[in-house]
């Protein structure tokens, strides 16, 4: 399965179980991938992407939020786009200001990548 394919399966489960896509990041590679099929095949990469807003980055991966079942709160999740499935949840208060949140998920988003490094760093390590 490519990588727009592993997005679209991804966010169609998401969407199913109740999440709404609210981000997406996307490498380079991925970008040029999904403007490339967009051309020949949809108007739009946001029609994909459900209007959420796109941002380059190093690692493909979703932001996903719905409301906390009976709590009040609100759950985000950042959803790792690869073969293995791999992800980081937060959950916010409802009265939460949205510059602690937003603080938050800028360290979600850190430690995704911190994360996808050390793993490419250890799997080339391994292989030399």
């Amino acid at each position: 399965m490519n990588q727009p394919e592993r997005f679209g399966e991804i966010i169609d489960t998401y969407l199913r179980h109740g999440w709404q896509l609210e981000r997406v990041l996307l490498c380079t590679e991925t970008l040029r991938a999904i403007e490339a099929i967009a051309a020949t095949t949809i108007p739009s990469p946001n029609i994909l992407f459900h209007d959420a807003s796109v941002r380059e980055s190093t690692v493909d991966a979703l932001w996903f939020k719905r409301a906390a079942q009976a709590t009040g709160r609100e759950a985000w999740e950042l959803r790792l786009v690869s073969d293995s499935p791999y992800a980081l949840f937060e959950t916010f208060e409802a009265d939460e200001a949205e510059e602690d949140r937003e603080d938050v998920r800028r360290e979600m988003e850190s430690r995704l990548i911190e994360t996808i490094n050390n793993a490419r760093a250890d799997k080339l390590s391994q292989s030399s």
